[in-house]
């Protein structure tokens, strides 16, 4: 603590990163990076816009990507928001449409980002408990509220909800900003995009940092009507107006477009998730449905902090969350093929 910190600064609990080591190599299936790289498309894009043109500002409003971006969801450009990583994207909107008198409601087990976001803005919220399968009930979103916001799928627990039941939560809110976050949706979600010009209500967040395989660019975007996505705009420009540089542009403009590479990665994740979900289970694992890159799992007879300390000496990271309902589970990213062959293989060694 610093004398010259601002109390706001001494009472924030900022948000933790899964870990990315230095001084080991290790099978990272800790923090849902994709296991296959970029398009090709997308890097040798990213290698064409490296030159003189750097020393020139990138286009503040990334209109090619969002007129890209338009185009594949079937939306007008001016409907779509750029940011730098959809963790940006997320605060912007925090900040933007959840400073009301009455609390933001979402999940008490959910990304963690966004209690932080509450804190730093001054926001309260409720905590809306899940089920005890781990299940968001659309029933508890009823009621006078500042905000909702859905992860879906939800992380970590991997579940999806359906587009119907995304479709009660907008109807039940018509009053406030319900704000969708889709990190996730392409390995097995319905997306809540068909529904932005039917509810001025709806905020839909992705990211192309999971399936696009470019969390090293931080890209992320928003979807909704003009006034929301004006809305964003406002608090960008009060912020940063050059929040994606001509590289991120480029590269994910030529990520996005690549739809050949784009569903031959994630089918193969999918896939690899299902054979990996019938190995652990093999194990005694209990693991959740995942419509997501990663597996929730937990045994019955091991501590999870222990079997996480376990991998880690065997040279395999997964992720633990230490909040009470969920301390006896780990998070398990898809890796390849031959990743999941070593994480099955020292599971079954330290189990024996």
């Amino acid at each position: 603590m610093s004398r010259f910190w601002s109390p706001l600064v001494s009472t924030l609990v900022p948000y933790t990163p899964g870990e990315q080591p230095r001084d080991r190599v290790f099978i990272k299936l800790n923090t849902n990076e994709n296991p296959h790289g970029p398009s090709p498309k997308a890097v040798e894009a990213i290698h064409q816009a490296t030159g003189d043109g750097l020393r020139l500002y990138p286009d503040p409003l990334s209109g090619n990507l969002r007129a890209s971006l338009a185009a594949g969801m079937g939306l007008s450009p001016d409907q779509v928001f750029v940011g730098n990583g959809s963790d940006e994207v997320l605060a912007h909107a925090f900040n933007a449409f959840f400073t009301g008198k009455a609390p933001v409601a979402f999940a008490d087990i959910t990304y963690s980002f966004y209690r932080t976001y509450c804190e730093l803005y001054g926001i309260e919220s409720r905590l809306v408990p899940l089920t005890e399968g781990f299940g968001i009930d659309v029933a508890d979103y009823v009621g006078e509220q500042g905000g909702v916001v859905l992860a879906n799928p939800n992380a970590p627990t991997g579940i999806a909800l359906s587009l119907d039941a995304v479709e009660r939560v907008l109807k039940q809110n018509p009053d406030c900003v319900v704000l969708v976050d889709e990190a996730y949706v392409d390995f097995g979600a319905e997306s809540a995009v068909s529904l932005i010009d039917r509810y001025e209500n709806l905020l839909v967040v992705q990211t192309f940092s999971k399936s696009r395989s470019l969390a090293g660019m931080r890209v992320g975007f928003a979807m909704g009507q003009r006034p929301l996505i004006e809305g964003l705009e406002r608090v960008k420009d009060s912020f940063n107006s050059y929040p994606l540089d001509r590289l991120a542009q480029v590269g994910a403009q030529a990520a996005w477009e690549d739809v050949a590479w784009f569903d031959a990665t994630r089918y193969a994740v999918m896939a690899e998730r299902e054979r990996l979900t019938v190995r652990l289970r093999g194990l005694g694992f209990k693991v959740l449905p995942s419509a997501t890159n990663f597996v929730f799992v937990s045994h019955p007879d091991h501590v999870a902090v222990e079997l996480q300390a376990a991998l880690r000496e065997a040279g395999i990271l997964v992720r633990h969350f230490g909040a009470e309902r969920i301390r006896d589970w780990l998070r398990i990213s898809i890796g390849t093929a031959e990743e999941c062959d070593a994480l099955v293989a020292a599971l079954d060694e330290t189990l024996a």
